[in-house]
C-alpha cells in the first residue's frame, strides 16, 4: 500500500502545482483586467450635501479615468455605520468601494462602539482631500481674536454655551478639545445637524461653535458669525485672514473634515495601486482642485500607506478627546 501512495505521489504533486498555477494566472489575469465592471462608490449619506457632491465628482472622473462606469450608491445611516458595514463585508475584488470620511473613520470609532473595525476591516486606498474646521461666535460676543474670547470664557464661566451637529461629533469633539487647550468652560448644547445648530448661534441661543469651514463660510462672508481660528497646518485659501490655531499658540489643532476612498480589507495590492494612481490622477486636475476649492476643500494626494497612517492617527486623536472628556456615546 505504502509503495503504491509512493509512486503515485510525483503525480498527484504535479497536479496540484499545476491547478495551483492555474488558479493563479487566473487571479493575476483578473488583477490585470481590472476593471471589467462597474464599480459601485458607496457615499455613507443621503443625496445632496457637501459629501455626495464630492462622491459624485470623484466617480465621475475616475470612471473616465478607469474606462468603467463608478457608481455612487448613497447609503445613510447610523452615522455612516450603515456603508462601512456593507463595504467591510463586500467581496475584497474593487467593485465595491465607500468614500471614507473623519465620521466613520475617525470620531465614530473613538467615540462608539461599532459593528466595524474601522482600521481592521477596511483597506484605505488613498485621500480626497479635507475642509478645516473654524472656531466661531456670534456678534453679541465681545472677543476678536482667540485671546479675548478665552478671557471672555474665564471671566463668564457659567454664562457661555456652544452648539455641535450632534454628540461624538467632528464639531463636538474639536470644541472639547480647544476647552481643554484653553482651560476653559462652555456647557454643550447638541443638535440633530448643523442647520438648526447654525440658527441659534446666528440668533444668539449659544455662544460659540466648531463647524466646518465650508459651512460656515456664507455666515461668515454675510458678517452673521465671526471667525476666529481654523484647524490644520496653514490657513485656508478661502478665508486667508483667519489665522490657524497653531499660529496662536495652540498646537495639534489638526483636525480635519476630510474624505478619502477605502475598500474592503484584503483588497489585492494591485488593484489599489490602480485606483489610487487614478485618483492622484484626478486630484493633480486643475480644474478638480478649483472645484474642491469653492468647497472650502484643499486636495491631499496620498499614497495607500501614507492614508492608512493619516486614519490611525485621526482615531488616536479624537479617541484622547473622548477618553481625556469622557465621552462615550451608546
Amino acid at each position: 500500500m505504502s509503495k503504491t501512495i509512493h509512486r503515485h505521489a510525483p503525480i498527484f504533486l504535479s497536479f496540484v502545482i499545476f491547478a495551483f498555477s492555474a488558479l493563479a494566472s487566473q487571479f493575476v489575469s483578473a488583477q490585470s483586467a481590472y476593471p471589467s465592471k462597474t464599480i459601485r462608490l458607496i457615499a455613507p449619506v443621503s443625496a445632496g450635501g457637501g459629501l455626495d457632491n464630492i462622491a459624485r465628482a470623484v466617480a465621475e472622473r475616475l470612471s473616465k479615468g478607469l474606462g468603467q462606469s463608478v457608481i455612487v450608491d448613497n447609503l445613510s445611516g447610523g452615522g455612516g455605520a450603515i456603508a462601512a458595514q456593507t463595504t467591510a463585508k463586500a467581496a475584497p475584488d474593487g467593485y465595491t468601494l465607500m468614500i471614507a470620511y473623519v465620521g466613520t473613520h475617525g470620531t465614530n470609532p473613538a467615540v462608539r462602539k461599532l459593528n466595524y473595525d474601522a482600521i481592521k476591516d477596511f483597506t484605505p486606498i488613498g485621500m480626497i482631500g479635507a475642509t478645516p474646521n473654524v472656531l466661531i461666535v456670534n456678534n453679541k460676543v465681545p472677543a476678536k481674536n482667540v485671546a479675548e474670547f478665552v478671557a471672555y470664557a474665564k471671566k463668564n464661566p457659567a454664562k457661555l454655551s456652544y452648539g455641535s451637529s450632534g454628540p461624538g461629533t467632528l464639531t463636538h469633539l474639536g470644541m472639547e478639545q480647544f476647552k481643554m487647550a484653553a482651560n476653559i468652560f462652555m456647557v454643550h448644547v447638541p443638535y440633530r445637524g448643523i442647520a438648526p445648530a447654525f440658527t441659534d448661534i446666528i440668533g444668539g441661543q449659544t455662544d460659540a461653535m466648531f463647524p466646518t469651514l465650508f459651512a460656515a463660510i456664507p455666515y461668515i462672508q454675510t458678517g452673521r458669525v465671526r471667525a476666529l481660528a481654523v484647524t490644520g497646518q496653514k490657513r485656508s485659501p478661502t478665508e486667508p485672514n483667519v489665522p490657524t490655531f497653531k499660529e496662536l499658540g495652540y498646537p495639534g489643532f489638526d483636525g480635519q473634515q476630510w474624505y478619502g476612498i477605502a475598500g474592503p480589507a484584503n483588497l489585492p495590492e494591485p488593484i489599489v495601486a490602480k485606483i489610487n494612481a487614478e485618483l492622484n490622477k484626478v486630484l493633480a486636475s486643475p480644474e478638480f482642485s478649483e472645484k474642491m476649492a469653492s468647497e472650502a476643500m484643499t486636495v491631499m494626494p496620498m499614497t495607500p500607506q501614507q492614508f492608512s497612517n493619516y486614519i490611525k492617527e485621526d482615531i488616536a486623536r479624537w479617541t484622547k478627546v473622548a477618553k481625556d472628556r469622557h465621552i462615550e456615546i451608546e
